[in-house]
């Protein structure tokens, strides 16, 4: 196996659309498991966008994310809840919702959470 391996995003293995045409993910496939950009359009909400997808009562996907722009917010089904936005790094354990913020769409990077995300 070759130790030098390059993807794209622009070109993804996969892409995968949300209710309501409110974005979409597109994932390239990697030995250690899927790498995702989602584009979280203004008024995306993961509970009315992503859920009737998974089929859970909330987000069952651990996330190792990066934010490229953008704002979103997420609460845990605990009730702990936080506000990212563009340069931030974010671990989120499975059990939240989460939702756009503003007007503007929401980009992040993922190479944790996205091998099965929004997967029909």
């Amino acid at each position: 196996m070759s130790r030098l391996i390059r993807k794209s995003l622009n070109t993804p293995d996969e892409t995968r659309p949300f209710e309501g045409g409110t974005g979409q993910l597109e994932v390239v496939n990697a030995e250690g498991g899927a790498v995702g950009r989602a584009t979280f359009l203004p008024g995306w909400k993961w509970s009315e966008h992503v859920k009737p997808i998974a089929k859970t009562d909330s987000c069952q996907a651990a996330h190792t994310g990066y934010f490229i722009s953008g704002r979103m917010k997420v609460v845990m089904d605990d009730g702990e809840q936080m506000e990212y936005g563009p340069g931030d790094f974010a671990v989120m354990a499975p059990g939240h919702d989460a939702w756009v913020v503003g007007d503007e769409p929401c980009v992040v990077v993922d190479w944790q959470g996205y091998t099965d995300y929004a997967k029909r």
